[in-house]
């Protein structure tokens, strides 16, 4: 499991004194849930929105399959195969389930439509919704308005929205948050089938979820990657330990 997927190479963005991404280089190879975690304020999210196409590096560069992508907006990383899952809900809360997955499935066709309503209407669209739905549990919820939904069949319905895309690896940021103890290892052992058809990189809290199902993990403190590894390796780091859990037991 050698062959990267997604590639980061020295990326740094700086708001004002602030070094929020300085050089990370990291990569994302097949087959593989590489984990991202850091405490509060470490640039998590800033270097999510970089790869994703939302934030544009001041320096460094973002390959996916091969190619340069560091130019390219969300939607156009999005078409190449990239899909992401987002830590504050993007879904249309006012529409139902079956209807924000195949908003999502008309972004993988290519096809266009001056109306939703067609949309709709279209059954290889609708297939695709639905076979996404599926594969999270929410088949039985397609009906329903989405802001009724649990906290956590939402973040299942974010990921089905992404399955439609056909993506060809993910970025998952903070996939479990809110939810209860069962759901996040319904939701860990889902990941862990789904990373066989495209790869993970998960920025996750929940480091019991981490922990479980990451086959890497790296640590950023301050802009900073300070170490990446395996589970054993991430939890004998004595560095790790220290700056991004203050303390040498905690993990």
């Amino acid at each position: 499991m050698t062959d990267s997927i997604l590639s980061v190479r020295n990326i740094r963005k700086s708001f004002g004194a602030l070094n929020a991404s300085d050089g990370i280089s990291l990569d994302l190879r097949q087959g593989e849930i590489h984990a991202l975690i850091g405490p509060n304020g470490a640039g998590k999210s800033t270097l999510i929105k970089q790869i994703a196409g939302g934030l544009r590096p001041d320096s460094g560069s973002i390959e996916f399959l091969g190619n340069d992508v560091t130019r390219l907006n969300t939607a156009q990383r999005a078409r190449r195969g990239l899909g992401r899952t987002f830590q504050i809900s993007a879904l249309a809360m006012e529409y139902t389930v079956l209807e924000n997955a195949v908003l999502g499935a008309i972004g993988q066709s290519g096809k266009v439509f001056r109306l939703f309503t067609p949309a709709m209407k279209d059954k290889a669209l609708l297939d695709r919704a639905r076979e996404s739905l599926k594969r999270v549990g929410l088949e039985a919820q397609e009906n329903a308005i989405t802001a009724e939904l649990s906290h956590g069949q939402r973040r299942q319905l974010e990921v089905a929205v992404a399955l439609t895309l056909a993506p060809r690896a993910f970025l998952m940021d903070e996939p479990m948050a809110g939810m209860g103890a069962e759901g996040s290892k319904a939701l860990t052992e889902f990941l862990q089938e789904l990373k066989q058809e495209a790869p993970i990189l998960l920025v996750e809290h929940d480091m019991d979820a981490v922990f479980a199902c990451a086959d890497r993990i790296s640590v950023l403190v301050y802009g900073k990657i300070i170490a990446t590894g395996t589970v054993d390796d991430i939890r004998a780091n004595p560095e790790v330990r220290v700056a991004y859990l203050g303390e040498e037991d905690a993990i």
